[in-house]
């Protein structure tokens, strides 16, 4: 069995050595996902696109209870249709792909396969708000974008990716930024609740917040390196895009009134943070929420009589109980089960042989922390639940753990510097609100803005970078 756990950990760079590396090594180990032909654009295998299924599903389930609909637009936006928000085209231009022929023949304008679908809700409101009857319109989309990067990383920077996005017209400001803090918060509870990472909310700068909006609100994670993952966004447009596309309605006054927009995204980049928030050095450890496999039923010598038959009832028993189960009776060796499925990350491995069938128990082995438990058949149906839930904890708690004690306190640019080349994680300081002070710290520290938390603090009354008076405290750091 050591031979061969150690045979598959051996395929598995040093995450203390190389983490960019490991987790490398692990998205491919772990077969999540391979290269395609094309730079930048991969194949998601069925293990990595089952995790994404169940992003989905649990997302899609907390979009709809809270009044939105689903819809499909085109991956196609002409040309003149993008140019119609400045802001916004000028922050996309650099990475669009565009279709200039169908089939042999050039087309007449230019079409931008969609690198975000603002424009084409644009277009679509348009023709569908005319009364304030029509608000609010609650519209997500599953779909994949397109966005030509320069460099890529399996999950995290895409020039394809999978995700979804939420564009919702309101009847006045009040209304809008109310959606704007909602979907920011079931993002918050969505990445603490069931991928069990703990995140930092608040406001981005300006120049950091999204193309054409007026506020932008991201949810921020630490990975186990210490860097800084941007897991979500929500952004309030004002009547921004409504101007530009002339999308009007009549309010109960009788005269016509500019609705105000709403758009919020997560992505497959949402794998790459559980990867590099939980993974080890035995591979991925998945969150028992999101686990296409959360228990594996493993007979022991099952060669021998009933072995085979107890674990099916096993399994039978735990996907009765809502428990996703299956269970592997190949012929490969308990050693090599063990191995795979640890560097699969599957939360529990169920195990029953004869010594355990005569005891009417059987062997749980937890994945976040090697632990073995034995169990009564009897108790089955509540102890494997309880420990799934005590799985999920355990890994909430020990990246909570990685975030607090990795937030640094600085009081000029230079100790913020040095701690972020000793320690890394956020460094938190005090801020003028100037960009000439971000850019500085760009460039001396090598830190971009995080956010400004909703939770402030009073450090000091002044900015560490330039020594003018400090309006908030802001949160720095290196980020993927």
């Amino acid at each position: 069995m050591a031979k061969d756990n150690k045979k598959k950990v051996e395929q598995i760079t040093d995450m203390e050595v190389d983490f960019a590396q490991w987790y490398t090594d692990v998205c491919r180990k772990a077969e999540l996902i391979d290269y395609s032909s094309i730079k930048g654009m991969f194949i998601y295998r069925p293990y990595g696109y089952a995790i994404w299924e169940n992003i989905q599903a649990e997302l899609d389930r907390r979009f709809k209870e809270t009044g939105h609909e689903n819809v499909y637009l085109p991956m196609l936006i002409p040309e003149s249709l993008l140019q119609k928000e400045k802001d916004h085209v000028e922050g996309f231009a650099p990475e669009c792909a565009w279709v200039t022929y169908g089939g042999s023949d050039p087309l007449e304008e230019r079409y931008c396969i969609r690198p975000t679908s603002e424009t084409l809700f644009c277009e679509h409101y348009k023709n569908v708000i005319h009364s304030h009857r029509d608000l609010p319109k609650l519209y997500n989309q599953w779909c994949s974008v397109l966005r030509w990067e320069k460099t890529s990383r399996p999950f995290l920077r895409h020039r394809e990716f999978l995700w979804q996005e939420g564009h919702t017209m309101h009847a006045d400001a009040e209304e809008a930024r109310a959606e704007t803090q909602q979907m920011l918060n079931i993002y918050a509870d969505f990445l603490e609740n069931v991928l069990a990472m703990p995140v930092v909310k608040g406001q981005k700068t300006d120049k950091e917040k999204f193309n054409g909006a007026e506020e932008t609100y991201t949810v921020e994670c630490m990975m186990h390196d210490h860097k800084a993952l941007q897991s979500g966004t929500s952004h309030y447009f004002g009547d921004g895009f409504a101007r530009a596309f002339d999308i009007t309605f009549t309010g109960k006054d009788n005269t016509l009134h500019y609705p105000h927009q709403t758009s919020w995204g997560v992505s497959t980049r949402m794998i790459g943070g559980i990867i590099m928030t939980h993974g080890d050095n035995n591979g991925l450890v998945l969150p028992p929420r999101i686990a296409p496999i959360q228990a594996m039923v493993i007979p022991v010598a099952q060669h021998k009589e009933g072995v085979l038959e107890a674990a099916s009832a096993l399994l039978d028993r735990l996907k009765a109980a809502g428990i996703r189960a299956r269970m592997d009776s190949s012929d490969q060796s308990m050693g090599w089960k063990a191995a795979e499925y640890e560097m699969k990350g599957v939360p529990l491995r169920v195990e029953i042989g004869p010594k355990d069938m005569e005891k009417n128990q059987c062997v749980l082995v937890r994945r976040d922390s090697g632990e073995k438990v034995f169990i009564s058949l009897d108790e089955l149906e509540t102890a494997v639940p309880a420990t799934l839930d005590a799985i999920h904890d355990g890994l909430y708690q020990r990246a909570k753990k990685n975030l607090e004690e990795h937030i640094f306190e600085a009081h000029s640019l230079e100790e913020a510097k040095a701690l972020q080349a000793q320690h890394g994680g956020f460094i938190k300081t005090m801020w003028c609100g100037e960009l000439a002070c971000e850019l500085k710290m760009k460039e001396e520290a090598g830190m971009t803005s995080r956010c400004i938390p909703f939770a402030q603090e009073h450090l000091g009354d002044t900015c560490p970078i330039c020594g003018r008076a400090a309006k908030k405290m802001i949160y720095w750091g290196v980020a993927y």
